[in-house]
Parts: structure tokens; C-alpha cells; sequence
């Protein structure tokens, strides 16, 4: 990649602001655009991450007074800046599981065209987005779904390591994430919940700030989740590494600490050519950060989708289909 890439993101809420500040130390993306569901800010010459000094988390982006404005639909005004973004990132709340799937169907339908990412994590909001394939191939958008961390990061690791072995026969993914504080990251932390026994998608997005906070504190801010529905399955199925059944998902979020409560991994157990059994484990360190490893991946991943738009590939892709390029 020559030049710079002008680059949307779409959420300016924990994740997107974090962002925001990881693309102020790149040279190769540039922040131009940025939206809420209030409004959105825009600047061509690019926005730096310091609009948000003035901005609580529960403010729009849209009163920002010199780039901001308020807008019933601002989506569609980022839809309408067209060609002036190269490159969009969704970091919008993943409930309920068709809401990120309706939005890039906006921009297909619009006849937009360039390199999208997302950091979905359901299973069945990334079957939806496998959906699209066809509209986004028409458009001519090439779209990674799933490139957060996980899925993401350690999907495309466990795709890797997979590698030494002739049959895998288990993926498990553990994860440690730790949150200083909750409510910069309040969409994110509702979505575990919908993970957790007598809870659901429905059950999780109708709580109030204060049921939320109310269930961190009957759980001492922690949050132990198992069997989550998450996507690394059927991305790992999809890109024939192993059946979806076999992979494991779970981790526990610490929503008073910033440390990580356990570190994150993910272990591929599988029979190698000659007959023996092994285990390929990929650790992250500790403090890499929730919004480090989303973040970065999920840049990452843009700039891959930006290359196959380049090759005249659309479509929908998976973080386990590809590696993701870095972002100098």
C-alpha cells in the first residue's frame, strides 16, 4: 500500500474510541470519519483521537463543534460521504445478531464499494453476514468477518497451527479480559451476559445500566463464561480445519480490573502424519489489552480486505481464511 487509506469507523463507543487513538500511531490509515447513533464527525484531513477529551462516553461525537453534527440516521451520512472512505470498521454492538449484518446491507444496496471489517462473535451473526456474499460481491466490498480476537486473532492462530497435524481433533480457546471500568465497554459486556445461564440475547440487551452493574456486583465484577455460541467454530468449519462441534470457547472478564484474570489461548490438540498425538498452544501476552487485540487484528484484516479488493475479489471472507496484513 503506497498511500493513505481514509478509514471509517463505525461506533464510538469503548472499542471504537480505543480505535480511534491505535490509528493516531499509524501512518498507513487515516481517521477521517466517525459515527454513533447521534450523529458523526468527519474531517478529510483527518481526525485525531483527541476529539474525544471532551466528550464523556455517554456524548455523541455529533457535538463536536467543528467536525461534528446531529443526525437521526448517521449510517446513512456515512454511506452518502461514498468515496471519500476507503476502508470501514464496524465497532458496533453485536445485539441483537442480524443489527451489524442489516448495516452492511445498507452499504451493498447503496452500491458502495471498498474493505470492510467487523469484530462479531456469535456463530449466528456470522452465518448471517455469510449470507451477504453475494450482494457484497456485487457492490464490489470485500469484507472480513469475525477479525476480532476471538474470533479473529486466535482463529486464524488456530488455522495455523493446525497445520502439523493431519486431523485436529480439538480447538479450545480460553480467554482473560480485563475492564478497568465496564460502562466504556457496556455493549461488549452485555453480550458475555447473553452468554451466561438464565440469560439470553433478548434478557441481556433489555438491562438497564444499573441491572448490569447490580449482576457485576452479585458476581464480584466477574464474569465466568463456557460453551459460548461463538464464531471461531464455524469459521474454523468453513475453512475446513476442523468440525465446528470440536471447538471450545470460554474465558472469564474482570469488569473492575484492567489486568487480565487468566491469560488468553488457544491450544489445537491433532494426529500428525506419522501418528502422534500433540497440542500447538498460541498465548497472548498479558498486557495486550481486549481492545489491543481486537483492534489491531481488526485493522490488520482491513488492510487484507483492501489487498483482495485490489485482486477484484468481493465478497465475504473469514478471519480464518486469511492472514491479516500489519498496518504500518
Amino acid at each position: 500500500m503506497s498511500s493513505v487509506k481514509n478509514i471509517a469507523i463505525l461506533g464510538a463507543g469503548g472499542l471504537g474510541r480505543a480505535a480511534a487513538q491505535l490509528l493516531d500511531q499509524k501512518e498507513e490509515f487515516r481517521l477521517v470519519a466517525i459515527c454513533d447513533h447521534e450523529g458523526y464527525a468527519y474531517c478529510p484531513a483527518g481526525l485525531s483521537s483527541r476529539i474525544f477529551d471532551d466528550i464523556p462516553v455517554m456524548t455523541t461525537v455529533g457535538t463536536l463543534s467543528e467536525f461534528g453534527a446531529r443526525s437521526d440516521d448517521p449510517i446513512g451520512e456515512i454511506i452518502e460521504l461514498g468515496a471519500a472512505i476507503d476502508g470501514i470498521f464496524l465497532a458496533l454492538p453485536n445485539l441483537p445478531s442480524e443489527f451489524i449484518p442489516s448495516i452492511v446491507k445498507r452499504f451493498a444496496d447503496a452500491g458502495w464499494s471498498g474493505a470492510m471489517t467487523d469484530a462479531l462473535k456469535r456463530t449466528s451473526a456470522v452465518k448471517l453476514m455469510m449470507e451477504l456474499d453475494g450482494d457484497l460481491k456485487a457492490s464490489g466490498i470485500s469484507y472480513v468477518t469475525g477479525a476480532g480476537c476471538t474470533p479473529g486473532l486466535l482463529s486464524a492462530a488456530a488455522a495455523l497451527a493446525a497445520q502439523s497435524f493431519v486431523e485436529v481433533t480439538d480447538v479450545e480457546i480460553y480467554f482473560g479480559v480485563g475492564i478497568a471500568n465496564w460502562e466504556s465497554y457496556r455493549a461488549t459486556i452485555r453480550e458475555d451476559i447473553a452468554h451466561m445461564d438464565g440469560f439470553d440475547v433478548a434478557k441481556a440487551k433489555a438491562m438497564t445500566n444499573d441491572e448490569v452493574a447490580a449482576e457485576l456486583d452479585r458476581r464480584g465484577g466477574k464474569l465466568e463464561l463456557v460453551d459460548m455460541e461463538h464464531a471461531d467454530d464455524i469459521m474454523l468449519e468453513l475453512a475446513g480445519v476442523v468440525d465446528a462441534s470440536k471447538v471450545r470457547v470460554g474465558g472469564i472478564v474482570d469488569t473492575w480490573n484492567a489486568k487480565k484474570p487468566v491469560s488468553t489461548r488457544v491450544t489445537v490438540t491433532g494426529r500428525t502424519f506419522d501418528g502422534a498425538t500433540s497440542t500447538n498452544t498460541f498465548t497472548l501476552g498479558d498486557e495486550t489489552s481486549m481492545a489491543a487485540n481486537v483492534n489491531g487484528t481488526a485493522f490488520g484484516y482491513l488492510k487484507t480486505a483492501m489487498w483482495l479488493g485490489g485482486l477484484g475479489a468481493g465478497g465475504v471472507f473469514t478471519a480464518a481464511d486469511l492472514m491479516p496484513r500489519f498496518v504500518k
